[in-house]
């Protein structure tokens, strides 16, 4: 019986039996013997036995060695049983044999090995004694082999299960550790996408609206000797832009609610934007609008009017132009914002330096969509952006 098949505590109590049961049936066998020789000759054996016994893991690594172990042990005590057959003494460690053999091979040569110490045990019988009394005698000792062998391969199998029941614990408080550490995860994603949210908002209303006002206010500034009255009128449009970004912020800041109105059309926004923009800047703005009716979700539409946004916003600041194009397109697939200027065009290293870019850009990569944005041949800037309807790349 080695180690391997049964947990420490359990396996040193087994030993420890089969070394007793080794020393009593030396002890009463030697008993029975009759002369010193035939007492010497079956001392060493016994020891030879158990010797072996001891260092029977050695084995178990071989087939064949482990093999050779059990046809070398059956020997011994077959010679032991010859030596005294009357008493029966030694077949005791056939029990001990029968059980190791279970806990060493697979079921199948288990049960052949407990099979040939029966026969081994019934040849001695009917040799000793009559076939009627040595199949008597047989029938409760290969009875025990069979048992203590059936027993054996219990123990096995429920240190088997109870080995698979602990690695199975293992790996389940393994997979338990991942899935908190992919929460702890997935809350540090979930603070950091809301605040690059909040930032987008920021930065796309309170940006938009604070770049409009200071471009006035420098009109106004230049202006209020020449033309007082013209610089009154753009004082009076930063004050309106300054009151509605301060009613943006509160509303960001309390609500985090979207400053675009739910009841107001994609058009609609974008034509009361670039009145705005018009009016504020004495840009000319050329909007073209799809002719047919159409609607989309409100995060594309919230999307656009942000792209938007941002566009005017860097033409006023960096593209010194005097005319912008700005066209929405609908199709069943998509809807397509194209913005253009015939300015200067955007520095360079802008679109990878701009946080209003990268911020539109995570907007639409949430929605599946695309953005464009690079100086055009002719002069002037070009900015699309591109966001896909079709409901499993919205998903």
């Amino acid at each position: 019986m080695t180690s391997d098949h049964t947990s420490p505590p359990e396996s040193r109590y087994m030993l420890a039996i089969a070394y007793l049961t080794i020393l009593g049936v030396a002890l009463l066998g030697m008993s029975f013997l009759e002369t010193g020789v035939q007492r010497g000759f079956a001392l060493g054996l016994l020891v030879v036995f158990g010797v072996l016994f001891a260092v029977s893991t050695i084995f178990e690594e071989n087939t064949l060695r482990l093999r050779g172990y059990f046809f070398v042990q059956t020997i011994f005590v077959a010679i032991l049983v010859l030596l005294e057959p009357t008493s029966g003494i030694f077949l005791m460690l056939f029990f001990m044999l029968s059980a190791q053999a279970m806990l060493s091979f697979p079921k199948g040569e288990g049960y052949i090995w407990v099979g040939i110490f029966s026969v081994v045990t019934a040849i001695i019988l009917v040799y000793t004694f009559s076939i009627r009394d040595g199949f008597l005698i047989l029938l409760p000792y290969a009875t025990g082999y069979w048992f203590f062998a059936a027993f054996a391969r219990a123990m096995a199998s429920a240190e088997q299960s109870r080995k698979e029941s602990q690695a199975l614990l293992t790996e389940l408080q393994a997979a338990h550790q991942q899935l908190q550490d992919y929460a702890d995860q997935v809350e540090e994603l979930a603070v950091a996408e809301e605040r690059n949210r909040l930032a987008r908002e920021m930065h796309d209303t309170l940006g938009h609206r604070l770049t409009v006002a200071a471009v006035q206010l420098e009109g106004a500034q230049r202006l209020i000797s020449v033309d007082p009255e013209r610089a009154e009128e753009m004082v009076g449009t930063v004050r309106d832009q300054v009151r509605d970004a301060l009613g943006e912020l509160r509303s960001t800041v309390a609500t985090l609610r979207e400053p675009l109105q739910t009841d107001l059309s994609l058009d609609s926004a974008l034509k009361r934007l670039t009145a705005s923009f018009e009016g504020a800047t004495e840009l000319d703005v050329t909007l073209t609008l799809p002719k047919e009716e159409y609607s989309v979700p409100e995060a594309h539409r919230l999307t656009i009017y942000r792209a938007a946004q941002e566009a005017l916003t860097n033409v006023q600041r960096h593209a010194r132009a005097q005319h912008v194009w700005m066209e929405l397109e609908h199709s069943v697939e998509s809807i397509t914002l194209t913005v253009s200027d015939d300015g200067v065009g955007a520095p360079k290293e802008f679109d990878s330096a701009s946080f209003g870019l990268r911020g539109l850009r995570e907007r639409a990569a949430q929605l599946g969509g695309e953005v464009h944005f690079d100086n055009q041949p002719e002069g002037g800037a070009h900015l699309q952006v591109i966001l896909p309807l079709v409901e499993e790349a919205v998903s």
